[in-house]
C-alpha cells in the first residue's frame, strides 16, 4: 500500500492524514457527516463512543464541528473497568465527559456504571443499547488488537452485547504506557464491554488509530486474515466501516505485507 491520502483495502476505506492532528480533524469531518447525513432523514442518532487517549483529537475535532443538532444524539460509550472507584478519573464515563460529553448538548448520555453487580449492569446496559439500531460507532484498535476490551483470542459470534471480561496483560500494559496509570499494578483485571458482534451492529464504523505503538495491530487488522487472534480483523466484515490512520499507525502498511496474528 502506497500513502495515499486515502485507499480501499479489504472492503475498507482508510485515510492516512500527515499528523495526529490532522487525522483527529479527518476522522471528526467524516463522523460529522455520517451525523448530519443520518440527522436529515430521521428524528435522532444513536452513538457510541471509546474512551482512549487514541480518540481525544477526534473527539476534540467532533466538539468543533458546525450544524449538528446534538440534543438529538444519544451518547453510549463501549466499556468501563472494574474495581474502580465511582470518582476515579481513570473511569471511562469520567473521561468521555471530560472529553466530550460535558462539552456538548446531547440528548441523553448513559454512562455504564459496573455498580455492585456487573453482570446485571451488563444486562441492563445492554437493554438500553437494544432498544434501537445504532447509527454510530466511534472506535480504535489496541495494541494487542483488541476492539473495546474484547482482547483475542475474541469471540465473533458472541451471543451477549455487554458483558465481563478479563483484561490481558499487554491490554493493561497499554494502559501504563497511554499515562492513564502510573504503575501496572493500579490497572483493573476486569471490564465490561460490548462484545465484537455488537460494535460491528453500528451502522457506520469510524475507527481513529494513531501511534507507532499501533503499527503491527493495524497491520494485522487491515492485512491480515479475519482472525480471533486478531479481533480488530472483524472489521473487515463491516459493510460501512472506515479508518483514519496517522503516518506512524500506517508505516506497517507501506509494503502491503502480508500478515499474521
Amino acid at each position: 500500500m502506497s500513502f495515499l491520502e486515502s485507499s480501499s483495502l479489504n472492503g475498507l476505506v482508510v485515510h492516512v492524514a500527515e499528523s495526529r492532528v490532522a487525522m483527529g480533524n479527518q476522522a471528526a469531518a467524516g463522523i460529522g457527516d455520517e451525523i448530519r447525513a443520518c440527522l436529515r432523514k430521521q428524528a435522532g442518532v444513536r452513538m457510541v463512543f471509546a474512551a482512549a487517549p487514541s480518540q481525544a483529537e477526534m473527539l476534540a475535532g467532533l466538539c468543533r464541528e458546525k450544524d449538528i443538532d446534538w440534543a438529538r444524539v444519544t451518547a453510549f460509550h463501549m466499556d468501563e473497568y472494574l474495581g474502580l472507584a465511582a470518582e476515579s478519573p481513570q473511569r471511562f464515563g469520567a473521561w468521555l465527559r471530560h472529553t466530550i460529553f460535558d462539552h456538548l448538548s446531547f440528548a441523553t448520555v448513559h454512562l455504564i456504571d459496573p455498580g455492585d453487580d456487573p453482570v446485571q449492569s451488563a444486562t441492563d446496559y445492554a437493554a438500553k443499547l437494544n432498544e434501537a439500531p445504532i447509527d454510530i460507532v466511534c472506535c480504535g484498535i489496541g495494541v494487542n488488537g483488541h476492539l473495546a476490551f474484547n482482547d483475542p483470542p475474541a469471540d465473533f459470534d458472541d451471543p451477549f452485547t455487554v458483558k465481563v471480561v478479563d483484561l490481558d496483560s499487554l491490554c493493561r500494559q497499554q494502559q501504563v504506557d497511554d499515562e492513564c496509570f502510573a504503575t501496572l499494578n493500579e490497572v483493573p483485571t476486569s471490564a465490561l464491554t460490548m462484545t465484537v458482534p455488537a460494535l460491528l451492529a453500528g451502522q457506520a464504523v469510524f475507527c481513529t488509530v494513531p501511534g507507532s505503538a499501533k503499527r503491527s495491530a493495524v497491520r494485522r487488522a487491515l492485512l491480515g486474515p479475519i482472525d480471533p487472534r486478531c479481533p480488530a480483523s472483524a472489521l473487515q466484515r463491516h459493510s460501512h466501516c472506515t479508518i483514519y490512520l496517522d503516518q506512524d499507525s500506517a508505516s506497517g502498511l507501506r509494503h502491503n505485507a502480508s500478515a499474521h496474528c
